[in-house]
């Protein structure tokens, strides 16, 4: 019988990353979870009633500390890693005419430099199993928007998912962007209502990620758009 696959995602507490960690728990997987908010972590670890399968983690994606322990902490716990998923991620929701540089780089280091963390710390497990790394993108990534520094972290994270991938391809390591529209999650906090029109749910966000955490060996699928019906651009 295999040994149960291990995936650690940044940003799980809530969102998409929980809703990914729900199913792969649900398929008999094991999960590791990061997140700044302890409450939030120990909540949603009571909502699913504690599973031996589930680590919570308390940190900060932009720490390279907290994520170097985090991924040595999964594969003490583990014994492996098969599996990483950056999802951590802000929004200051403002222009560059108006917004606030302090806002700002919060934004970059956890939108751009989580990710790039995330990698490096979890590189060496991964070539062992020859294993997969998803970065969680944005529509914002592949098209204009007038101002929007946001957007401006989710092209830097199309970028890296290609430039990831050219170097770990030959260690047999797979590398897919998930890129999703207007999704309905915590993003959108503060705003003080959702946008107009159809929004993706957290749960279809996660059915494509974790199909793209399944594909057979040997099979990269690299980027995956994801639109509500009806989003235009």
């Amino acid at each position: 019988m295999n040994e149960p696959s291990t995936t650690l995602i940044t940003g799980g507490g809530s969102g998409i990353g929980a809703a990914t960690a729900r199913r792969l728990l649900d398929r008999g997987e094991r999960v590791a979870v990061t997140g700044r908010g302890e409450d939030r972590l120990r909540a949603f670890a009571e909502e699913l009633g504690a599973p031996e399968a589930l680590l919570t983690l308390t940190g900060d994606a932009s720490d390279p500390a907290a994520v170097q322990a985090a991924v040595d902490a999964t594969v003490k716990r583990f014994g492996r890693l098969d599996a990483v998923v950056a999802n951590a991620g802000t929004a200051t929701h403002d222009t560059l005419a108006e917004g606030d540089p302090e806002g700002w780089r919060e934004m970059v280091l956890t939108n751009v430099l989580g990710p790039a963390l995330l990698i490096r710390a979890a590189l060496p497990a991964l070539k062992a199993t020859r294993g997969r790394i998803v970065l969680v993108g944005s529509v914002a990534g592949f098209v204009h928007t007038p101002g929007n520094l946001y957007g401006a972290t989710k092209w830097a994270v199309t970028g890296l998912a290609e430039n990831t991938r050219r170097m770990v391809t030959g260690d047999g390591v797979g590398v897919t962007l998930i890129a999703p529209g207007r999704v309905e999650t915590p993003f959108w906090d503060g705003l003080g209502a959702l946008p107009d029109g159809l929004l993706l749910t957290a749960d279809q966000v996660a059915d494509s990620l974790v199909w793209a955490l399944g594909q057979p060996e040997g099979v990269d699928v690299n980027n995956v758009i994801i639109r509500p019906v009806g989003q235009p651009v």
